[in-house]
């Protein structure tokens, strides 16, 4: 079936590739590169479809995340999240962390069957495998590539656990496989969303489902009898961080059934650093000199400031019935299990404080006034 879903899709779009002659040279220096394609309903999109040796990924035995390996059928995302951490892995390509991660996607078309070689193999030890951790699997060219299916049902029948991590409501198409599939292994559930205004949620991820598809999305999962936490990462400091932001995200996410929440604040690496402080320097200039402030130190906020924003996550945690961990992984055989939260932040019983959310320098004297 997925081989003929492909030749059907191969022959749909067999007139809508670039119009370079098959004797030229790959455009991008990829190994495997077969074509690149264009068409109306992506309009300013192109996606290069390669050929790939290996699907599985080994995480570096250094890393932090608590699972060992991964799976990315897609390189570059639509989705255009201007914070987004993984823009630097463009440059990998000879593309930029900017336009051409938005635009220039890879398409490793033939996942689903060289994932299945690969879990057949007898030295496969049928370890956690993640999804999700890198660009989303479920942007909007998984709708016309279908890469998932393949993918969730190779490791299903393999054994093997597994985890999405998704803002893409197309997710809602693989219920009923993902609910055999926890029949199988374990799996988990989770759903990006770390704001609720719309207006900004437009602007900072334009390419995104909107908060309130995903609220839903994540009220279909939980009907559905599957767990599903929620990543609520990034926090942007001045913009999503207040009492009021942080209490309509919590409180929404709780009604709509989330069984946990993992939060934390944004991340600045090299590639997405720029790109994010040009976005700013447009939409909020009174802001950018704060951000180099704050983020003066490098990828990662000010100490005291994690320290702020972690009391005021937990407290509002804690409000909405988040007393726990992020739990959005469920065990064939033994129900829901935590997922290791990694950098979530602690709980705090401290009432809300002064200054719309932010700390008050006489009542909090540890954290840098000047920052906030």
């Amino acid at each position: 079936m997925f081989l003929e879903s492909m030749f059907e899709y191969s022959m749909r779009w067999s007139n809508q590739t670039n119009g370079r002659p098959p004797s030229e040279p790959a455009l991008l220096p990829m190994a495997g590169f077969l074509r690149s394609v264009q068409t109306p309903e992506f309009a300013g999109v192109t996606f290069h479809e390669v050929q790939a040796k290996s699907v599985l990924n080994r995480v570096g035995g250094r890393s932090a995340m608590p699972f060992e390996w991964t799976i990315n059928p897609y390189r570059g995302c639509s989705h255009a999240c201007v914070y987004c951490f993984a823009r630097k892995t463009h440059t990998y390509l000879d593309l930029d962390a900017g336009p051409d991660f938005d635009s220039q996607l890879v398409v490793k078309v033939n996942a689903g069957q060289v994932l299945r070689a690969e879990l057949s193999k007898a030295s496969w030890q049928r370890h956690h495998v993640a999804m999700g951790t890198n660009t989303d699997p479920y942007q909007r060219a998984e709708g016309r590539y279908q890469l998932m299916p393949e993918i969730i049902s190779a490791l299903a029948d393999s054994g093997t656990p597994f985890s999405i991590l998704t803002k893409g409501t197309l997710l809602a198409r693989d219920i009923p496989l993902l609910k055999e599939a926890s029949k199988q292994v374990e799996i988990g559930m989770g759903i990006s969303l770390a704001l609720t205004d719309p207006d900004l949620a437009k602007r900072l991820e334009p390419g995104t489902p909107t908060p309130k598809a995903r609220l839903q999305l994540i009220s279909r999962l939980r009907e559905a009898g599957l767990p599903c936490g929620v990543m609520a990462m990034p926090i942007l400091p001045w913009l999503t961080d207040s009492d009021e932001a942080l209490d309509s995200l919590l409180s929404q996410l709780a009604a709509a059934g989330a069984t946990g929440v993992t939060a934390g604040p944004l991340h600045l690496r090299p590639g997405a650093r720029e790109w994010f402080m040009e976005w700013l320097a447009k939409e909020h200039p009174q802001l950018v000199g704060r951000y180099r402030r704050l983020y003066s130190g490098g990828t990662y906020a000010s100490k005291d400031y994690r320290r702020w924003l972690a009391s005021r996550v937990g407290y509002f945690k804690k409000r909405h019935g988040f007393d726990g961990g992020a739990r959005f992984i469920r065990s064939s055989q033994e129900g829901e299990a935590s997922n290791p939260e990694g950098t979530a932040p602690a709980s705090s019983d401290a009432a809300p404080s002064s200054r719309n959310g932010r700390p008050d320098p006489i009542k909090t004297g540890d954290l840098q006034p000047t920052l906030f």
